[in-house]
């Protein structure tokens, strides 16, 4: 097989102001199992983004964004109902930078030989499939915006922040997370930052200028991330899968109390994950073991054992058609860290 018949079908993102699941959510409530989770778990996210004391943190784990999940994340942001991100460098890089330079994922199959991608340069994730060539350009690209900043330490966030900054004059695709959250001021973090294409560019970068550049501090993420949650005090996590974004949220808590400040526990939490609980781990415990540790109260909090693709279209939908975004203030995190 040749690879432009490999890379030809593009995957398509979902667009939650297109389709209304209110209906469907409404009838979930009625019913068992994951179905009535799922509606609780949206009835949930609708209350923190009704709550005008919450800050809403979104974390990301996985590859929902390169299976059709990237545009909701962004329509989040964008309308106001999410105010801090805290993700996977592939999230953020390998799947929403990398289409916002112009770059798309294609539907493939589960069903093949990897050998034959890998002499095509094609990388795959499950079902879904990657140019390899396009994904080292937007290595470069992550090079050149480091090689722009000269020396310094980092937190992921600000360098996130230049991204976005420089997809604001070369963005292809204009729905974009990163993009998105630089316009808004919404504070993008990503604890193993170089764990992904982000990793290849500043090696590169640091290669290239080896007393001239650019470090990422993750120390520094986890402070920043905490003083958001020491000025918020009240705050919810909504969370699609779960592992180091996750218990990076959950820690905020406990950092503080370290630091010498009392901070409620997370007041709202709802996880979408296939992650098993019964190996003690479920992808960085379950809610209910988070609260032991005082970072999660379990008033409000949802388990949603699915498959995210499955379910977060349906509560997407439901949080943007119910609207309650339109009455929030935009939180502007961003703005904390240039007063200092």
């Amino acid at each position: 097989m040749k690879k432009e018949e490999l890379l030809k079908n593009p995957v398509e993102q979902f667009d939650i102001k297109q389709f209304d699941s209110r209906p469907v959510i409404e009838a979930m409530k009625k019913m068992s199992f994951s179905a009535r989770d799922t509606a609780r778990a949206a009835e949930i996210f609708d209350k923190m983004i009704s709550d005008p004391h919450v800050t809403v943190i979104l974390t990301l784990a996985g590859s929902t964004s390169a299976a059709g999940c990237m545009d909701i994340y962004t329509d989040l942001v964008r309308y106001g109902m999410v105010d801090v991100v805290v993700a996977t460098g592939a999230s953020i890089v390998d799947m929403d930078f990398f289409e916002a330079l112009g770059f798309r994922h294609y539907q493939g199959t589960s069903r093949i030989d990897d050998r034959l991608l890998r002499s095509l340069y094609i990388d795959r994730i499950y079902d879904t499939f990657i140019d390899e060539n396009e994904l080292q350009q937007c290595d470069r690209t992550i090079k050149e915006i480091a090689d722009t900043l000269g020396r310094g330490i980092f937190s992921s966030r600000e360098f996130i922040r230049e991204m976005g900054r420089y997809l604001s004059d070369h963005a292809v695709k204009k729905n974009s997370l990163v993009l998105a959250a630089y316009e808004n001021e919404v504070p993008v973090f990503c604890p193993a930052f170089s764990d992904s294409s982000a990793g290849f560019g500043l090696v590169l970068h640091q290669w290239e200028n080896p007393d001239q550049h650019v470090s990422i501090d993750s120390v520094k993420d986890f402070r920043e991330l905490t003083l958001i949650k020491m000025e918020a005090g009240e705050s919810g996590l909504f969370m699609i899968g779960g592992g180091g974004p996750k218990n990076f949220a959950q820690d905020t808590v406990v950092c503080a109390e370290i630091l010498g400040r009392e901070v409620p526990m997370h007041k709202y939490a709802v996880q979408i994950t296939v992650a098993d609980v019964r190996d003690g781990a479920c992808s960085s415990s379950t809610l209910q073991e988070a609260s032991s540790w005082g970072k999660v109260d379990t008033h409000y909090e949802q388990m949603v054992f699915a498959e995210a693709t499955t379910v977060m279209p349906l509560i997407g939908s439901y949080v943007y058609h119910q609207r309650n975004w339109e009455k929030r203030s935009p939180r502007r995190w961003n703005r904390l860290f240039d007063k200092s």
